[in-house]
Formats: C-alpha cells, structure tokens, sequence
C-alpha cells in the first residue's frame, strides 16, 4: 500500500510496488498530459516532479515517471502538468508559447514540468543552469532555439538570487508559477498515513536503489515480483586517505560533491557525459556498479581509481578489488545474500591526475562507444602510480592489467608510451555492434588513451611525438 500526494489530493494505493508511476496516473488515475514515448528515460516526455520531507522542508526534483516504481513514492507529493495547469496559461507556458518553443506539443508537458523544476531547486536564473535543467527532454520538432529563447525570457523575469530556499514556494506562488495549493502540502504530507510497509512475503525480494536501468529492461517482470526498497543513505568521506562512499548515493550527489570535486577537477562536467539530470538524480552509483554494463561509466571510473568494493552479507564483510568483481558479460562476483556496502579508494595528498574520457553518437546523454579512464602520478619523469580503464571493448568493464604494469617505474618517453599503446590493443576485444565496427572501437580507443596521456603529461610529451 502506497500513501502520496498526488497534485493536490491524498491518494492511496494497493497497485504493485513494481508498477511504474507513468503507468498508474495515464491508467489509474487517467492524468494522460504525462506522455509515455521512450520509456527509458531518454526523452523526458513522462516527466513530473517528486517532493519529499527533507530537514523540515519539501525538495522538489523532476523524475522520469517510466522509470519511477510506485514503492518510491510513498509518503512524497507527485506533480503532473494536471496540478500546475489552470484555465489560463502560467509564465512558463507563456514563455515557450510565445517564443515558438512549441510545435507538435508532445514534449511540451515534460519541458514545463523541467522548467518548473529548475525554479523550484536553482540558486540563481543562469540560463546556461536552466539549459542544464533541460538537458533530459528531447524535442523532435523546434530545433530547440524557440525553447532556448523561453528560457532567457524566463530567466530574465524571475530573479531566484533573491528567492531564499525557505521561501521558494510561497514566491513561485506570488509569481503565478505554481498554483496556490502549493502552500498546502507539507500538511498533507504529514496527514498521510504513517503505516509501514508490509514485508515481502518471498524470501528473497529483488532489491532496489534507484531501479533506472531495472524498469528499463525487466518493467513487466517487476510489476509481479516483491521488491526491497534500500535506504538511499548518501555518504562521501575521507579518512587517512581513503575515500569512502556509499553505494546508495546518487550520481549527481557524486557529481557535486566538494569532496570529489577537490579530488577530480573535471568531475562536474565529466559527469554531464554520463546521463541527464533526472537519471543522474535517481540513479545510484552501487546499481551502477551492479548492472556491470561493458561500458558502464561508473565502473570506468572506479576501474581507474583501482577502487575496492566492501560487501556486506547477513553473516559477514568482505573487501573485493573492483576488478575481480566483473566475471563475465553481465556476471558478478556477489552472493544472493550480499549488499554493495561502500566504494572506496586510495588518494594522495594532492589532487589526483585523473582522466575521463568518453565518445558516444551523441555528446550528451548517450551511451558510449567506448569510455576510457585514466589515473597517473610521476615523480622526476619516471611512472610511479598507473590505473587505466576501458569500457566498450570487452564483455566486461576492463582493467588494463598488462599496460598498467608495462608503465610501471617506466620513466615518460614517446617510445614508452607508444609501447604501451600497442600493449593495450592486445588487451582488448572489441566486438561489432550499432555503435561502431570493432575496427573503429580498436581505434578509437588507442586515441582515447593517447588523449589522456597528453592531458595528464602536458611537459612530458606532445602530440607531434606520438603521432
């Protein structure tokens, strides 16, 4: 039984757990302006906002509801474009009406809830954050400049600098972007029923993080099946150098992280490659980890990191080194038992020398050809620190073991590195698929590593000496 407000009215469920949202309001509740297209994800089409009790306040964030189990919701207020719509149009309908940001209108339900998103959570009304905010909601008809030229229109008439978070709602109120019910909702949220759920009746319940891969591959299947919904406890530590993070957090918590932006220079841009907003708030880093994808971007990442995993079982604890985990395609080394615990690794006392690397059919929000990470650190010339990985070019995400000890103590040459090079082709075994031949993947990857050499070498070697 699931207890949420939905719009502005209490609603109380006993529909599957498993069952997705986008499916419960076109079906149950017959709220159709939430658009179901792709239903993976990738077009924000059945996109809607999730709040939830935070330190005392509501926080908002747009969700993909194709995505989206009716077990996540309980206790949360679920906006649809119903709930903001009136008889006449609000400044954000306006706006993409007025500077042609509209054609077809299919999308246009999921843009104006991502719009309303970003003025519900942004600090300030940067256009190039609102674009960001969009950035998970295709458009298949303007070209996107009418909906750019909204977002300035909208930017430049609601000043959020001067919207404190503790007074977001009542001002998105006063200024006709949110209904005034608004105002009502932490009551109704605090009048909903406080029953817990019953426990699955199976022994085994499939677990669940943030699920955004699941209910793309197995929607049907988990619609019957007992599920178990893993607290989403969100830590990033350090302690005598070693980075700890839980397996529950999010991607964009990683990505905004101070802690990992002090470690990763690039990490708040490099994550944008990895998928849009709405996923990257859902989606958990341990589930990533788990999905063992050949190009799993995460498991690029952590790869490079030489990271190790800390799994947990009723009975016991143990430490597993990131590249033993993947066994084979979509095999791992974890017991029907066992839970991802934390992520950690080693970091000095510097910021680290990291690359990340990732080329896809599209620059944004697509899945790679082939990904690439790559961690280094010298000393006078010499390679006293070497971690690469590769993603795309084997049935596993690939730790490159026999480059990584070529270059070790090896002191920084061109001959060296193209040596090392030639190593790493040996290493991998890409195959033919929609993304690429195996050719191009072989390739592309010798430039991916040839990139990160020159990035993270800039007074040791220059691209005229690997060419």
């Amino acid at each position: 039984m699931s207890h949420f407000v939905l719009n502005n009215m209490p609603v109380e469920t006993s529909s599957s757990d498993g069952m997705v949202l986008l499916d419960f309001l076109r079906k149950e509740k017959q709220l159709i302006g939430t658009r179901a297209a792709c239903r993976e994800g990738d077009c924000g089409s059945c996109m809607v906002l999730s709040g939830e009790f935070k330190q005392g306040q509501i926080h908002y964030r747009p969700v993909n509801s194709c995505l989206l189990p009716l077990g996540l919701v309980n206790r949360r207020h679920i906006v649809t474009i119903e709930g903001i719509s009136s008889d006449c149009l609000n400044p954000v309908q306006l706006a993409l009406l007025e500077q042609g940001g509209i054609q077809c209108g299919f999308c246009t339900p999921g843009l104006v809830m991502a719009i309303t998103a970003f003025f519900l959570t942004s600090s300030t009304s940067e256009q190039s954050l609102a674009i960001d905010a969009v950035s998970g909601n295709l458009c298949r008809c303007t070209g996107y400049a009418g909906i750019k030229r909204a977002l300035s229109v909208l930017c430049q008439q609601f000043d959020l600098a001067n919207s404190a978070a503790e007074n977001r709602i009542n001002d998105l109120i006063n200024w006709k972007i949110l209904p005034t019910w608004f105002a009502d909702i932490p009551k109704q949220l605090n009048q909903l029923s406080t029953t817990e759920k019953k426990p699955a009746s199976d022994n085994s319940p499939i677990k669940v993080a943030g699920g955004t891969d699941l209910w793309v591959q197995h929607a049907q299947q988990l619609a019957d099946q007992p599920l178990e919904f893993i607290d989403s406890v969100e830590n990033i530590t350090l302690k005598q150098q070693r980075c700890t993070i839980t397996a529950t957090t999010r991607i964009e918590t990683l990505r905004l992280s101070p802690v990992m932006q002090n470690l990763f220079v690039n990490i708040e841009n490099d994550f944008k490659l990895i998928c849009s907003l709405p996923i990257r708030l859902q989606a958990t880093v341990g589930g990533n980890l788990v999905n063992a994808s050949p190009i799993g971007d995460l498991s690029v990442f952590f790869l490079a990191l030489d990271a190790t995993l800390i799994l947990q079982s009723k009975q016991d604890q143990r430490s597993l080194p990131l590249r033993q985990f993947f066994k084979a395609y979509k095999q791992i080394d974890l017991q029907a038992d066992e839970q991802l615990q934390t992520i950690e690794f080693f970091y000095p006392d510097s910021q680290l020398n990291f690359s990340f690397e990732k080329v896809c059919k599209r620059t944004h929000l697509d899945i790679a050809s082939v990904n690439s990470a790559m961690l280094i650190e010298t000393q006078a010339g010499q390679v006293k620190t070497i971690h690469i990985s590769a993603g795309g070019v084997s049935a596993i995400p690939l730790y490159l073991m026999e480059t990584c000890l070529f270059l070790q103590d090896k002191m920084v040459t061109a001959a060296v590195i193209k040596q090392a090079l030639n190593i790493a082709q040996t290493e991998i075994n890409p195959i033919s698929d929609s993304r690429g031949s195996a050719e191009y993947k072989h390739l592309l990857f010798k430039q991916l590593l040839t990139a990160h050499f020159l990035k993270l070498l800039p007074d040791l070697l220059q691209w005229e000496d690997l060419r």
